[in-house]
């Protein structure tokens, strides 16, 4: 299976932290904004999950192909 892309665009977040609190292993905080650990993740449910969750849509999730799989549009 392809690594997933992550993708968070710090201008649209606003801190929150829940996709730090819930996959920290994918994201973390810098000066107040997310940002991800790594820009290319294997596959893992907590990584949408946070996408998802965030309530500024600021994570992108994208597929080997390239196909955006969270948020979902």
């Amino acid at each position: 299976m392809s690594k997933w892309q992550v993708q968070v665009d710090r201008e649209a977040c606003i801190g929150t932290g829940m996709c730090a609190s819930s996959a920290a292993a994918y994201f973390r905080l810098e000066n107040g904004k997310s940002t991800a650990v790594q820009d290319f993740v294997e596959p893992d449910e907590l990584v949408t999950d946070a996408a998802e969750s965030c309530p500024m849509e600021a994570i992108l999730v994208r597929d080997g192909d390239g196909v955006v799989i969270a948020p979902e549009p």
